[in-house]
């Protein structure tokens, strides 16, 4: 794996492309994320770079404070660790911008979802109702347990009511449309998880389409 980008989701625009087709796409603001720490197979057992994104100028505490000024930098409102495959590249203070991906280029784009609060088995499941006639007695609920004396519980993994939403899911090959370096903004065609100002990560894609 590569280096990637802790980005910020903006929203969803359209572009044209050059026959003049709409193309639908979200605009992040991908960095620059500057390098906090750098972790070897000698001395932690694995690779792996530390990003650290947004300046953070509230609420920083003393051993937070002590380790970024040790690396001559404002603290970070988000930091995430990027595995990577042999030499990164980047030094401790570096920063990492929207550079490192071009125009065509296919992404993953990991991030957590809406969240939509407790929900019944319809909402949550996709679950149909029962009749809604006067005596049915059964119009949104989940139905039986399946379970009686043996084996006395609801095994696991059941679609019941719970909460909804806020999960942290990938979406992968997603095609990066145009980058613009300066402004620090990325297109990437199609949607991407969670709401507008949503904390996504951005990696070029493991598994590519053909």
């Amino acid at each position: 794996m590569s280096v990637g980008l802790i980005a910020r989701k903006i929203g969803m625009t359209q572009v044209f492309d050059e026959v003049g087709n709409v193309i639908p796409v979200t605009v992040v603001e991908a960095g620059p994320c500057y390098v906090l720490a750098e972790k070897t197979i000698k001395k932690d057992g694995y690779e792996s770079i530390l990003l650290g994104f947004m300046d953070k100028f509230k609420r920083v505490r003393r051993p937070e404070k002590g380790f970024y000024d040790k690396i001559k930098t404002f603290p970070k409102k988000v930091t995430e660790e990027f595995r990577i495959e042999g030499e990164s590249g980047y030094k401790v203070g570096e920063q990492v911008k929207v550079d490192i991906f071009a125009k065509g280029d296919l992404v993953d784009v990991r991030g957590k979802t809406k969240g939509c609060g407790f929900q019944g088995a319809i909402k949550r499941h996709g679950f149909h109702r029962g009749p809604m006639s006067h005596g049915s007695r059964y119009h949104r609920r989940p139905g039986s347990m399946g379970a009686c004396a043996d084996p006395s519980k609801v095994f696991k993994g059941k679609k019941l009511p719970g909460q909804m939403g806020m999960t942290n899911r990938t979406i992968q090959n997603l095609k990066v449309i145009d980058v613009r370096a300066e402004d620090n903004l990325i297109l990437i065609q199609g949607a991407i998880p969670g709401p507008n100002d949503n904390i996504i990560q951005i990696n070029k894609a493991i598994k590519k389409k053909g």
